[in-house]
């Protein structure tokens, strides 16, 4: 497996929390990551960095500030959500992490147009940090049907549109194949036709956000092809609750994959 991720034009990852079960431990699941050909354990506690990069392994991508419902369309947050990110900017560079998750927020009655301008100026905020310590800001691609209601970043060129304003090329977007599955469909041709606004992947099955299995509707190995014909060199991370045994789950994702 470790020769045929080394050909493979897919970095894949592993997203830590969901992973992190009763029937593995933190030791195991990195182990068993390393083992398997990931090249990343990702959105772990700062705690666990030591075990991931003892075995070898890249932390892809970190949370980069608070929080999910209350980010950076609301301009009172600007000062308190730039301080956090530029904190972890700096903790990202002394620990080799090359991005960040950043979130819009929910709506709350905002237009659009009113969510995007104010993301636009939380972000440019901190622009300048992110190019001078080469940390990407990736805003998160969330559904607002399922799992987020009233997420206001919730369909790529909406995210795309922020990314062009604040005209960066460290701001980029989290596309989670799973959200814009129930959101717009599409999936390749907004992956491919937006691939240079996008910094980092997150898959997951579609209905139930589980296995990459049989029993949903993604077919993953023609979106993990049209990736790689990119020149897309970010991480592919899965975050998914196994349906059963944590390290035959990411094996078979690996499987699934590994193009």
């Amino acid at each position: 497996l470790r020769n045929k991720q080394a050909m493979s034009a897919i970095k894949q990852s592993v997203c830590f929390n969901p992973f992190n079960r009763d029937d593995i431990t933190p030791e195991q699941l990195a182990a068993a990551a390393a083992k398997i050909g990931y090249k990343s354990v990702e959105m772990a506690a700062e705690e666990h960095w030591p075990l991931i990069k003892d075995h070898g392994l890249d932390i892809a991508i970190v949370v980069g500030h608070a929080s999910l419902p209350d980010g950076l369309n609301k301009p009172e947050n600007h000062d308190r959500i730039e301080d956090e990110l530029r904190a972890n900017i700096d903790l990202a560079v002394a620990n080799g992490i090359p991005a960040l998750i950043c979130f819009s927020g929910n709506r709350e009655g905002k237009s659009e147009e009113e969510g995007l301008a104010n993301c636009v100026a939380g972000l440019r905020r901190v622009t300048a940090a992110a190019e001078e310590k080469g940390i990407t800001l990736c805003m998160e691609l969330l559904n607002s049907r399922v799992n987020h209601p009233d997420y206001q970043c919730d369909r790529t060129a909406w995210g795309v549109a922020m990314c062009r304003a604040v005209g960066s090329p460290r701001v980029k977007l989290l596309h989670d194949i799973y959200h814009m599955q129930i959101m717009e469909g599409d999936l390749i041709r907004n992956i491919t036709d937006y691939i240079d606004h996008i910094g980092h992947f997150h898959t997951a099955g579609n209905p139930g956000r589980q296995d990459l299995d049989d029993e949903q509707e993604i077919y993953y190995p023609p979106i993990m092809q049209a990736i790689a014909h990119t020149d897309y060199q970010g991480y592919v991370g899965h975050e998914y609750r196994p349906k059963a045994d944590t390290i035959a789950s990411l094996e078979h994702a690996f499987s699934v994959c590994d193009v």
